[in-house]
């Protein structure tokens, strides 16, 4: 008797081709989140790359709106996300000259955090997805083996108990695979897994690290009164221009 995969999923009973049948689903579903993930995260990679030397350049010159406007544009980048996030909420607060020093740093801080916190969740949607697979998907196919196994030994008792290894070894080979099946899935799904989890813990770092840097350079830029450096001249002149004209005494 032939004993290819094929001629062993033709041979399957109906509980035994339903489990190699949803066990084909979630590969197929993991594997889709995976191509999903691995895009997501190239994209972001390579917007990030090119967004770093543009940003540093626009900082270095002091330009805060042009800082700013690459940051709005590049919307993939995980880096650019978070530092014009902090960026857009230090903008306002450079027009309060009457708020604290502290507070204004605070408040960029939250800011940074709450889109880590933003930017982290979106980068780690979808791996539940590849650890139920790899976690679950020996489990389904062990479901099948016992089914199988149950089912050869009940047709060999059925037969009078004088049944052959020979005859129920079919049986047994149908049962099997089911559990190969199972492993087939499950072990791409783990790996999948640990690398996807290795690489957002890396842009974790890397949003953390830059953002941290960032603050830094905004509170030694803007000075210890926060209102000195190039950043606020083009709110003092806006203020300027809206207080000039006649004023009553």
């Amino acid at each position: 008797m032939s004993l290819s995969l094929y001629d062993l999923f033709v041979s399957m009973g109906p509980f035994a081709k339903s489990i190699v049948v949803i066990l084909l689903i979630m590969s197929i579903i993991s594997w889709a989140n995976a191509v999903q993930k691995w895009v997501q995260i190239f994209r972001s990679q390579r917007e990030t790359r090119k967004f770093a030397p543009e940003f540093s350049r626009f900082l270095q010159e002091e330009q805060l709106d042009g800082a700013i406007r690459i940051a709005e544009k590049q919307k993939k980048s995980h880096v650019a996300r978070v530092v014009g996030e902090a960026l857009s909420e230090v903008k306002p607060l450079l027009r309060d000259r009457v708020r604290p020093r502290d507070d204004r740093h605070n408040s960029v801080e939250r800011a940074v955090e709450r889109e880590i916190l933003i930017v982290s969740a979106e980068l780690k949607r979808g791996l539940g997805i590849l650890a139920t697979t790899g976690s679950t998907a020996p489990f389904v196919g062990l479901l099948g083996t016992v089914m199988g196994i149950v089912n050869a030994f009940t047709g060999m008792a059925a037969s009078g108990g004088g049944g052959s290894l020979a005859s129920v070894s079919s049986g047994i080979a149908e049962a099997l695979i089911t559990t190969a099946f199972g492993l087939i899935v499950a072990i791409p799904a783990v790996w999948l897994y640990n690398y996807f989890t290795t690489k957002i813990d890396f842009l974790s770092v890397e949003m953390t690290y830059t953002s941290k840097e960032l603050i830094d350079y905004l509170i030694k830029s803007v000075g210890s009164e926060f209102g000195r450096s190039i950043f606020t001249k083009e709110f003092q002149t806006q203020k300027a221009s809206q207080t000039s004209g006649p004023v009553s005494h």
